[in-house]
């Protein structure tokens, strides 16, 4: 795989980085949990079809600034500000995993009028007493694997130092990455999103892996049943919660096949 080329987006005067990769038009992708330490075959298939354009928020893997937000919507305006700062205009392509599905959503929520099509895998942000989202910061660190995936070595080789990464510093940077995660969504469950939902007008596409330990497969119809806009929802035989990592050609051929 080639790299991805890197800018910095300046988020409360830190930089904050955004990966660019391929050509056609431009497809923000917001990372699931842990972010998006290293660039994975996934991000290559949607080269091939678009420019993908990957954001780092604050606290993640490439960016600085985790202290400097507190609350759930200062993680929203966030992400905001980093699809502003990437250039892109009206008639945004938004996707995202886990917390960053729930952040794309949010936005179109917020900002409907300026999102032309959004795509969420496994998506956080709700949460049913009857049917619960499992806590993945329950989970030992040796078990969080096959939380994430339905094959556990996936996560272990994302999360795994490539060559040439500080010994000292990756370990920091993950560990970091987890606690941003728990500061924009501790507990997992209910950020009121659904207060919101009815505010997306866009077509929405809904992805969840057969297998996934994390999100019940009721959630797809809860998102449904809330949006305004017409909701596709795919389920990928043998995917864990990050499908992107399970299933990588089939997860990026089903989404390239609706932003289409």
């Amino acid at each position: 795989m080639s790299e991805p080329s890197v800018q910095f987006v300046d988020l409360n005067g830190e930089p904050c980085r955004v990966w660019r990769k391929g050509a056609g038009p431009a497809l923000v992708f917001f990372p699931g949990h842990g972010g998006m330490p290293k660039w994975i075959p996934f991000l290559d298939e949607l080269a091939g079809n678009f420019e993908i354009i990957v954001p780092s928020l604050p606290g993640f893997p490439g960016s600085g600034g985790l202290h400097a937000l507190d609350q759930h919507m200062d993680w929203v305006l966030a992400a905001r500000d980093m699809i502003d700062g990437t250039g892109i205009g009206a008639n945004a392509l938004i996707a995202g995993s886990g917390p960053g599905a729930s952040l794309a959503a949010e936005i179109a929520a917020l900002w409907p009028d300026t999102i032309a099509r959004l795509a969420m895998i496994a998506p956080w942000g709700l949460f049913d007493e009857a049917d619960p989202t499992t806590d993945p910061w329950s989970a030992k660190a040796p078990d969080l694997g096959a939380l994430m995936c339905a094959d556990p070595t996936r996560w272990e080789d994302f999360r795994a130092a490539p060559d040439g990464a500080n010994s000292v510093e990756w370990p920091i940077e993950q560990t970091r990455a987890l606690e941003a995660s728990a500061r924009i969504f501790w507990p997992l469950g209910d950020t009121r999103l659904d207060r919101r939902l009815g505010r997306i007008k866009c077509p929405t596409l809904f992805i969840r892996g057969d297998a996934d330990r994390i999100i019940p497969a009721s959630y797809g119809d809860k998102f449904r049943n809330r949006i305004s806009g017409d909701v596709t929802i795919e389920n990928i035989p043998g995917a864990g919660h990050l499908a992107e990592l399970d299933c990588p050609t089939e997860t990026a051929r089903i989404i390239a096949g609706f932003m289409s």
